[in-house]
């Protein structure tokens, strides 16, 4: 067994007591073992209480945690989601190999998948057993020389994100308050500091729904990306407004430089700083893959990677890379 885990196994030990103890102030966390389910294998579990609880821990540390089942689950979601100010949570570190790696996180997936993906990235194929959370300690130790750490940096008030919209919107399905998903297509980065990698999610919800009507009536769907949800804890209000609308501007007038053709058929009404986009006329539907302009709100600390010296050309810099991100998808959607 290497330093590193050693390490990592010493830290951990300590981190989990401390979870432990910290669990009993906690408000009731039953539920929490739902979401952790979903984190580790995409989907919850079934059975009783407990022994859902031991298949996670042996999961995750390959033996069961201390303390009472409330305990026990605030413990977990400490070290998957939350972290303490001096060690990043899992789900972080996770990213980070990913990035590394690819230069893409994938959050969307389950923490089984996402490990053993990595390590085939790595090794050729992924390990049969053992914990997770030794075996991305292990992969961690294969990429990078310096423990992952990471430390709050102000997003500044403005900064845009391109959003590719994860799942197909049809006029005639959505609701409501239905859920709306994309993901970022580059890095957000603050001088060499990694907020969230290419690949984060982004979430909103449709606002309002016409549906088509007769008499050429058309239908329109009116929603908004309201938050980037980055590695760590934190996640970053978005709206649209100006800086939003000059890069949308911007990245149209490249398009067009280049011959790509937009979808003409999509027409965005312009709603305000916080009003979303308004997607109206003959749609039938707004495809995956279509791309929106966000910014954020207003100036927000997130829990951040600071990226080693060698490692710094990895980041991507929207600017100089932009020609190279045009792909001519079904439909390139503005927000002007």
């Amino acid at each position: 067994m290497n330093e590193r885990i050693k390490v990592f196994l010493a830290v951990a030990a300590i981190f989990l007591i401390c979870s432990v103890a910290w669990a009993s102030d906690e408000a009731p966390v039953f539920k929490q073992l739902d979401d952790m389910e979903k984190i580790v294998y995409g989907e919850v579990g079934t059975g009783g209480l407990i022994d859902r609880l031991n298949r996670v821990e042996k999961t995750l540390f390959g033996r069961e945690l201390p303390g009472t089942v409330a305990e026990r689950q605030a413990a977990l979601a400490r070290f998957v989601r939350e972290g303490t100010d001096t060690q990043p949570s899992l789900l972080f570190k996770m990213s980070i190999a990913e990035w590394i790696t690819e230069q893409v996180s994938t959050p969307e997936k389950p923490i089984v998948d996402r490990i053993g993906a990595l390590e085939r990235k790595l090794e050729g194929q992924p390990m049969e057993d053992g914990p997770l959370a030794m075996r991305l300690e292990r992969m961690l130790g294969l990429l990078v020389s310096e423990p992952v750490l990471w430390s709050s940096v102000p997003v500044p008030a403005g900064t845009v994100v391109r959003v590719s919209l994860l799942d197909t919107i049809s006029p005639s399905s959505v609701s409501v308050g239905d859920t709306v998903k994309g993901k970022l297509t580059r890095d957000l980065v603050v001088g060499n500091v990694l907020v969230a990698p290419k690949g984060s999610l982004v979430e909103g919800a449709v606002s309002s729904v016409s549906k088509p009507r007769s008499f050429g009536r058309p239908a329109e769907v009116r929603f908004l990306f309201e938050r980037l949800i980055t590695p760590s804890p934190n996640w970053i209000s978005l709206s649209v407004g100006e800086a939003a609308n000059e890069a949308a501007k911007a990245e149209k007038a490249q398009i067009a430089a280049v011959g790509s053709s937009l979808a003409g058929a999509i027409l965005l009404g312009p709603l305000g700083l916080a009003g979303g986009f308004l997607v109206r006329g003959d749609v039938k539907e707004i495809p995956a893959g279509s791309i929106f302009h966000m910014e954020v709100s207003e100036e927000t600390p997130v829990l951040s990677y600071p990226v080693p010296e060698g490692l710094v050309s990895l980041i991507q810099v929207p600017v100089d890379r932009l020609s190279q991100d045009i792909e001519p998808a079904a439909s390139e959607v503005d927000n002007l």
